[in-house]
């Protein structure tokens, strides 16, 4: 079910509501319960007959007692002061969000004995609320009633009230461009194509974010011969959408982010088994979580220039398209022998990278790419592929994704692997078969970026498909949006 959350802070509550929640942490209880609606302490009654003691995560539910200005009582357990992180707050967000069952008003007590809780804190579980209400179900005609999109109002109670509510003006915003991601990402293939991929974009406008659309005719005067040997199988023309967010400073140089955007791949001539075939609308989410991103930080008006970039592109097996064997031409001038048409996502940011390098000369470059199935070998579901020429970028990432939980791991670049993908006919080949298949990859897009600092990652297990938590129950993720967030966050905004 669709749940619209309205989330207030305040000092005070002053309004019965249909659920009341209070955060502990372990061992607290069965000491002290829910003292400002429970003056009977039902909670911490409970609590003992439970043997509930805060562990983080776990949740206590009980009826209120007569007289009580709400309906149930709920406790969730943060566990031990000395561990909790900024992902925890967002788990805990969560788990008071799964919790609100048919609430129409939930007070939220977030000073919690024993804890000097911070404004951030606050508004990263108020965050965590944000993403685990989230569920994408605009297809499903036969609704129940009960089933039809809710909205609750939530108050956070706290002594902190006002710097709360300032610091959730930033966190909304990033989940506004997670929910952005998720929802493409989510969309079927017959809805999101190159054009309509596009239009999302041009509606960043209504944010300040400057937006020019690339059509097939100006790539191919600029010579993106490998975008457009992607796409020339399908009758979906491709687009190259460019989004800037001129937050900073006139003379600053911009951050860049480039995004793969094969809104559909059947992997061309060389087509994919059927089976999973489906799983193929989310192989865009690169380009979904720069789109987000882009949104994020027009939406709390970072002080940053950012320019984001998406390739988009159909991978189709038509009579006009690509053919293994076939040697294209890059934007750089650097030639490419077609080996495996499933390998098409490189294609596309090898042109997409080669662009903003010449044209914006970044202070870095980062893609994200739902680029190999190599990288689900290797890492599985719980860390993306980090690839990176520049140390610093690599450390900068690396930390965002450790505070975000959207974590990173460091694979090799090494020029031995180039000669995996050298090629008889051609400067390289798009493919070096499935030793080192991630690692190859990348040494194909480095190819592309020259000395800018520039970092990969391959997103592939990470974007969609995603195993359930406490912030997210949906197939498609959102990944990328809160690390590259903060990565600016924490390091490059004035």
């Amino acid at each position: 079910m669709s749940v619209q959350l309205n989330i207030s802070f305040a000092k005070s509550s002053s309004v019965a509501a249909s659920l009341a929640i209070q955060l502990k942490l372990s061992g607290d209880l069965p000491a002290s319960g829910l003292s400002e609606v429970d003056p009977q302490g039902v909670g911490a009654r409970a609590a003992g007959i439970a043997k509930f003691s805060a562990k983080a995560m776990t949740v206590l539910d009980v009826i209120a007692p007569h007289g009580s200005d709400a309906d149930r009582l709920t406790v969730i357990g943060l566990g031990k002061p000395d561990t909790l992180t900024v992902y925890d707050w967002l788990r805990a967000g969560g788990v008071a969000a799964a919790n609100l069952k048919n609430a129409k008003k939930a007070v939220v007590f977030l000073d919690v004995p024993g804890l000097d809780v911070s404004a951030a804190q606050a508004a990263d579980f108020a965050l965590g609320m944000l993403l685990r209400s989230y569920a994408f179900d605009s297809y499903k005609t036969a609704k129940k009633d009960d089933d039809k999109p809710a909205t609750v109002d939530v108050k956070i109670v706290m002594a902190g009230h006002a710097a709360a509510k300032k610091a959730f003006a930033a966190t909304e915003a990033i989940a506004s461009g997670v929910v952005l991601a998720r929802d493409l990402v989510n969309l079927p293939p017959n809805v999101l194509g190159p054009v309509e991929f596009a239009d999302k974009a041009k509606e960043l406008k209504a944010l300040g974010v400057e937006v020019e659309v690339l059509t097939e005719v100006e790539m191919k005067k600029l010579g993106m011969g490998a975008l457009l040997g992607v796409a020339q199988g399908s009758v979906r023309p491709p687009r190259l959408a460019v989004m800037h967010w001129n937050g900073g400073k006139a003379k600053d140089k911009p951050v860049a982010f480039v995004g793969k955007g094969v809104v559909f791949d059947t992997g061309g001539i060389s087509i994919k088994p059927g089976a999973g075939m489906e799983d193929m609308k989310g192989d865009m989410g690169g380009a979904a979580a720069v789109i987000g991103l882009m949104h994020t930080l027009a939406a709390r008006k970072a002080k940053v220039n950012a320019v984001g970039i998406l390739g988009l592109v159909e991978n189709m097996p038509d009579g006009n398209a690509q053919r293994p064997g076939d040697i294209v031409t890059s934007m750089s001038g650097q030639t490419i022998e077609i080996i495996n048409t499933d390998a098409e996502g490189r294609l596309v940011l090898a042109d997409a990278l080669f662009y903003t390098k010449e044209r914006f000369k970044p202070r870095f470059m980062v893609n994200l790419a739902t680029l190999t199935g190599a990288i689900v070998v290797a890492l599985g579901n719980v860390h993306a592929g980090l690839f990176s020429n520049d140390e610093t970028l690599a450390g900068q990432l690396t930390a965002a994704g450790e505070t975000t939980s959207e974590k990173l791991w460091r694979m090799p670049l090494a020029k031995e692997y180039d000669k995996i993908i050298d090629s008889r006919f051609a400067d390289m080949k798009n493919s070096g078969g499935r030793p080192a298949g991630s690692i190859t990859a990348a040494q194909f897009l480095k190819r592309f970026v020259g000395d800018t600092p520039w970092a990969h990652l391959d997103i592939a297990a990470t974007a969609m498909n995603s195993p359930q938590t406490e912030i997210n129950t949906s197939w498609a993720s959102g990944y990328g949006v809160r690390l590259l967030d903060e990565l600016i966050r924490a390091n490059y905004e004035g």
